[in-house]
């Protein structure tokens, strides 16, 4: 084992380099080409990675473009990594050039050091570690480099029709110590639909409510365009000053003749932990189910909102407020609203606990909204992920982690996000992001310290080879 902490520690500068020669290729989904289904950017990722891997030794197979894997031993199973080279938008308001892949303060910056690139290369000389190291194995191990993790995994649907899934393995697109169990995800819409001009209140009509991004993601902004005469108007300034007031929310108006917005701001956070935002769209509803004397259209379907969902994200009051010993309580993040003066679209983002179904979570909701008319349409929903902690796989992940990092309280865990561990059976996210660490994937400026890319070289290394010679 020696031998093999030697070879990691001698392939330092390499390591760094070739992370950086990865996070300069930029592998965003674009247009399909002949044998580049999502684009030219991603396909450069998986080519040079599998040309990498034939410098260090390794048998190379390219998909088609789909995916491609590298593979070192022998035997009847298989062990596997499975790693994604796609990457998110840089997005806006970088330190450092998004593709730059420069080095400060013992950091490489870039999108993709953390998610997944920068992992991906430290599980790949760990392979050549252990394959230069000659210490004894008795099963495959093959590096499964993905193309469409953040946008579909059509990746590993493609992998999956060509190539058995291996027997057991892990995927570095998570967190420590070992995520052994993920919630179900559902993403859903409420829609409820009615006559133009249905909008029977005295005074003040609502002509659209736009606000969020995505259904996974804590609404940040909200805005409501009004229509009301002059004396509705003051009334709903004053009333409006008494809200803010009275709750803290965040909200604004602007006036145009007739014509009012109102703005909300909220806090953005990831859907999975929606208690760490502030969401913009239910804030901005609470308000606008203050108008008592407005009903009809959008106005029920407020009230309706208001009395089901409100700023809960637990799901209580909607019918599925579900709650296990393993994962935890359900998570119920609403993520955008689309109205206007036929009809309210609010889509919304599901964490169910492990122990529960799908088919649990549409009866709950569907019988809360029993005789309201809103449509309940399910646009996707992924299974949850869960592997017994007595597994040999948890075991020995954890027991490779705890003499590594030193922590012997380590346990394993679970989550409420999802990781491309769930394109694969008997698969678990096993790092790189260590306990207590500023998450910075998805996000500008991430990086990836140079020390931790050290350190997870070593995890895996040490980890394929307890996976790879267990009886």
């Amino acid at each position: 084992m020696e031998k093999l902490v030697q070879l990691i520690n001698s392939y330092r500068d390499d390591l760094i380099h070739q992370t950086q020669q990865l996070v300069r290729i930029k592998s965003l989904e674009e247009e399909a080409k002949p044998g580049m289904p999502f684009g030219e950017g991603v396909n450069a990722a998986l080519e040079y990675a599998l040309a990498l891997a034939e410098e260090m030794g390794f048998t190379t197979t390219n998909l088609e473009g789909y995916a491609g894997f590298a593979e070192m031993g022998e035997g009847e199973e298989t062990i596997g990594i499975l790693g994604h080279l796609d990457v998110v938008p840089e997005g806006e308001g970088w330190c450092y050039p998004p593709y730059g892949a420069e080095i400060h303060d013992g950091k490489i910056f870039g999108r993709g050091t953390m998610d997944d690139k920068g992992p991906v290369v430290a599980a790949l000389f760990a392979m050549k570690a252990l394959k230069e190291s000659q210490l004894p194995i008795n099963k495959r191990i093959r590096i499964i480099f993905g193309t469409n993790e953040e946008t579909g995994m059509k990746d590993m649907e493609y992998y999956l029709k060509k190539e058995k899934n291996p027997d057991m393995g892990f995927t570095p697109d998570g967190d420590f110590p070992v995520i052994y169990g993920e919630k179900g995800i559902q993403v859903f819409s409420l829609i409820k639909k009615w006559p133009k001009g249905h909008n029977p209140s005295a005074g003040i009509m609502i002509k659209s409510i736009q606000g969020g991004t995505r259904p996974n993601v804590v609404p940040d902004k909200c805005k409501a365009v009004l229509k009301a005469p002059k004396e509705d108007i003051i009334r709903l300034e004053a009333l409006l000053e008494s809200f803010v007031a009275k709750t803290g929310y965040k909200l604004s108006m602007i006036q145009d003749h007739s014509a009012v917005t109102i703005i909300s701001e909220g806090i953005s956070a990831h859907g999975s932990t929606p208690e760490k935002g502030h969401n913009a769209i239910s804030q901005l509803l609470l308000f606008l189910g203050e108008l008592h004397d407005c009903s009809g259209g959008i106005f029920d379907f407020i009230k309706m909102y208001n009395r089901n969902i409100a700023m809960e994200y637990n799901g209580e009051s909607i019918g599925c407020g579900f709650e296990d010993d393993i994962s935890g309580k359900l998570i119920f993040n609403v993520g955008v609203i689309d109205a206007d003066e036929k009809h309210v679209d609010v889509k919304i983002n599901v964490r169910y606990p492990i122990t529960s179904s799908g088919k649990d979570v549409l009866a709950g909701i569907s019988d809360a909204l029993k005789d309201t008319g809103i449509e309940l349409v399910l646009d996707e929903d992924s299974k949850p992920l869960y592997v017994p902690q007595e597994h040999t796989l948890i075991q020995s992940l954890m027991k490779v982690y705890r003499e590594e990092t030193g922590d012997s309280d380590a346990v394993p865990i679970t989550i409420g996000g999802g990781t491309y561990a769930r394109a694969m059976e008997n698969i678990v996210a096993f790092g790189p992001l260590f306990p207590g660490e500023e998450e910075t994937a998805h996000q500008k400026n991430e990086f990836i310290s140079i020390e931790n890319l050290l350190h997870i070289t070593h995890i895996y290394g040490k980890a394929l080879y307890h996976l790879a010679s267990v009886k």
